[in-house]
């Protein structure tokens, strides 16, 4: 099976997915939504209760799979768990995706999912779909439209504002309840243009470069483990529901 094929044959919807998406998202946009949701005061519950919302969510930007966010989650998790990784790794990628809760909020999902990448410099062209930034309002601004933009070099990937979605939202959710690659896993996992391509380096410091490698691991549980075949979650529920209360509360802010 091929991963991220694009084609257009693959998947219908994709390519108008990254047209919005690549349109909208600015600067401006994700500091907004950075600040509102950064209060995490829309609601408390436990990590099950997020996994069972997600159950109806089919991601409009990945054109590899129909399985729900839930089906996902526990196959990424399984893949992880077979391949003896540790148990923070392992329950990283079951809740890995969680922040698309926000499309219960009346977030679209251009605003969720998808790749993503530095605002405030200019777009490499290894983001997907690179010629959709045309009617990005960013263009026209002469200080975001350099290399480095409004930063500077080895400035360090925490102090770039990426675009905004549910890697940053879990991000803020999780807090200091997992170690940090498995934080840093979950905020730059969507990130492909660099941990992939290897764009935006020169934007990284020392610790952006040694955590590369854990992002890197955790993305051949969540990419590579795709398959059409949705596992038994009930049969598994047991394991992963003793997996998260060990390391999370019974109920967390978001």
């Amino acid at each position: 099976m091929e991963f991220r094929d694009y084609g257009e044959e693959v998947r219908d919807g994709v390519r108008e997915f990254y047209r919005l998406n690549h349109t909208h998202q600015t600067l401006a946009f994700a500091r907004e939504k950075r600040e509102r949701y950064g209060h995490l005061d829309r609601s408390e519950m436990g990590i099950w209760e997020a996994l069972e919302h997600l159950d109806t969510l089919i991601d409009d930007s990945d054109p590899d799979t129909e399985l729900s966010q839930l089906e996902h989650a526990v196959q990424s998790a399984e893949a992880a768990r077979r391949a003896g990784r540790p148990d923070w790794f392992v329950l990283t990628c079951l809740i890995h995706d969680l922040g698309k809760i926000l499309c219960s909020y009346g977030e679209p999902q251009w605003a969720v999912v998808g790749d993503t990448f530095p605002l405030g410099c200019a777009f490499s062209d290894k983001i997907v779909y690179p010629e959709l930034f045309e009617d990005n309002p960013d263009r026209l601004r002469p200080e975001y439209s350099t290399r480095d933009g409004i930063y500077t070099p080895g400035v360090g990937l925490g102090a770039v504002v990426m675009s905004w979605g549910h890697d940053e939202y879990l991000y803020q959710v999780v807090g200091e309840h997992l170690p940090p690659p498995a934080r840093y896993m979950i905020r730059y996992h969507s990130f492909y243009a660099w941990h992939s391509q290897r764009a935006y380096s020169h934007l990284t410091c020392a610790e952006d470069r040694e955590m590369l490698q854990w992002v890197q691991d955790f993305n051949t549980f969540d990419l590579y483990s795709k398959a059409d075949a949705p596992p038994d979650i009930a049969a598994l529920r047991p394991h992963y529901q003793a997996l998260i209360d060990a390391f999370f509360p019974r109920k967390l802010r978001w």
